[in-house]
């Protein structure tokens, strides 16, 4: 996660309360979502941007994850996230980011 969005996070957790924020990814790989899902939860690992040593515990899922993906208009999930799921590891995706937030979410 770069160091911009790394901020917004923070400015907005600040802003509204870490309580009041969900953080849907879209990385292609699971080890890559959760490099993301972790910097937003229990800190940047980098120790480069705004959220190192920053635990904010938010609760975090993945667009392709069953429980986001039902929340999403059909209409609006089939034009632009169907066909990247097609080539994604979503079982691999999802177990990633469940590891992460069963181990640093604060507010499931």
């Amino acid at each position: 996660m770069d160091l911009e969005n790394q901020k917004r996070i923070k400015d907005y957790a600040d802003q509204y309360g870490p309580e009041n924020i969900v953080v849907v990814l879209g990385a292609a790989e699971g080890e890559a979502a959760g490099l993301a899902a972790e910097t937003v939860t229990a800190g940047d690992p980098t120790f480069a941007g705004p959220l190192a040593g920053v635990q904010l515990g938010l609760r975090v899922y993945h667009i392709c994850e069953d429980g986001v993906k039902s929340e999403v208009d059909e209409g609006v999930y089939d034009e632009q996230i169907s066909m990247m799921e097609m080539v994604l590891d979503v079982d691999d995706i999802t177990k990633e980011m469940t590891t992460i937030r069963e181990e640093f979410c604060k507010y499931l």
